[in-house]
């Protein structure tokens, strides 16, 4: 699976927010700490896709 720009943005700061805090990451924290453009919705669809 090729992921686009976005997926990966996404992907990467999921990965750092777990290394960070060894904790599940939220859409929600995505969308206020990495500021990406996209809503928590689009987050969590992504983050779907991802899990795919």
């Amino acid at each position: 699976m090729a992921l686009d720009e976005r997926k990966a943005q996404i992907l990467s700061a999921v990965i750092e927010e777990y290394v960070k805090t060894g904790l599940p990451v939220g859409s929600r924290a995505i969308a206020r700490r990495y500021q990406l453009g996209v809503s928590p919705a689009t987050i969590r669809n992504e983050m779907g896709d991802l899990e795919e």
